[in-house]
């Protein structure tokens, strides 16, 4: 039996039109989520800008996601916050909201030891009745959680899994070994999405799928029926795509290839700031090559 959370999950966008969340579009990308085959919705992380959101939009983006997929896929809140008390208040909202789980990032900044984070993931686990993610990014949060906080948290009958996004096969490999199949180890890296399936992980929480959801989706389905051939292509093939969505910081090139694809507004909010024309060129050239835009 699968964790509760496993395949090709999306961390989509918060699309902007003028200064506001432009909500007719983001019910557009779930709609082109959910046709390309993807397995769940991830809004509000780090690729839907969550740190600029406001409270209340923060809410009301996962209120539109959760009702415009319709119980068809999971959605997975992103609720996490360097504030143990905002993380709590976050993560009840989307509960309230319908939110199938909560996706919690390790306390940014502040730089908690691995006690700190212990304690504070059990704080919003303890408060908040709803399965809880947890998100190891160090690259963003300069907090890497080693494999033996993981397992301790793996214990709580809440956290049901982690987003590994450190690339590091090593120590994901551990996480895995430590917590046992029923723990959701989830790629948060799309470029060792494979490597990861491969040494145990049970899927991805992609930036790529926000512009080739079926692609993501096809790697994973070839991977579970057993076709390595198949997934390896995939994988290759994704490969430059993966690589241009981080010409500049994320969500910079997911934004404005959605945006060349017509998507969606390549707007984003300070201090992001528009794509560089010499970058844009070259994520346009890969988009082209991908059969992704024709201009």
């Amino acid at each position: 039996m699968s964790p509760r959370f496993s395949g090709a999950y999306v961390a989509i966008v918060t699309p902007f039109k003028n200064g506001r969340v432009d909500e007719e579009a983001l019910r557009a990308l779930v709609e082109f989520q959910i046709a390309a085959g993807t397995d769940g919705i991830v809004p509000c992380g780090t690729t839907g800008e969550s740190a600029t959101l406001s409270h209340d939009e923060h809410g009301r983006v996962v209120e539109i996601v959760v009702k415009a997929a319709a119980k068809r896929v999971p959605v997975l809140a992103g609720t996490g916050s360097n504030s143990t008390d905002e993380a709590i208040a976050l993560t009840r909202r989307a509960k309230t909201a319908g939110a199938d789980g909560a996706l919690l990032i390790t306390p940014y900044y502040n730089k908690p030891t691995q006690d700190g984070l212990v304690r504070h993931f059990r704080a919003v686990a303890d408060a908040v009745d709803i399965p809880i993610v947890l998100y190891n990014v160090p690259g963003r949060t300069a907090v890497n959680m080693l494999p033996a906080a993981v397992e301790e948290l793996s214990r709580h009958p809440r956290i049901v899994g982690i987003k590994e996004a450190t690339a590091n096969l090593d120590q994901i490999s551990e996480v895995i070994e430590r917590c046992g199949p029923d723990f959701a180890v989830i790629s948060g890296d799309d470029m060792t999405f494979l490597p990861t399936l491969a040494i145990g992980g049970v899927g991805v929480i992609s930036v790529t799928a926000n512009v080739a959801p079926d692609r993501i989706a096809a790697l994973y389905d070839a991977w579970t029926r057993g076709d390595r051939d198949e997934a390896l292509r995939v994988h290759q093939s994704l490969q430059p795509l993966n690589r241009a969505m981080f010409l500049e910081t994320n969500p910079i090139p997911v934004k404005t290839a959605l945006s060349l694809m017509g998507r969606c507004s390549d707007e984003m909010r300070l201090p992001l700031s528009p794509m560089g024309e010499g970058n844009k060129e070259k994520l346009r050239t890969v988009l082209r090559t991908a059969g992704l835009v024709r201009a």
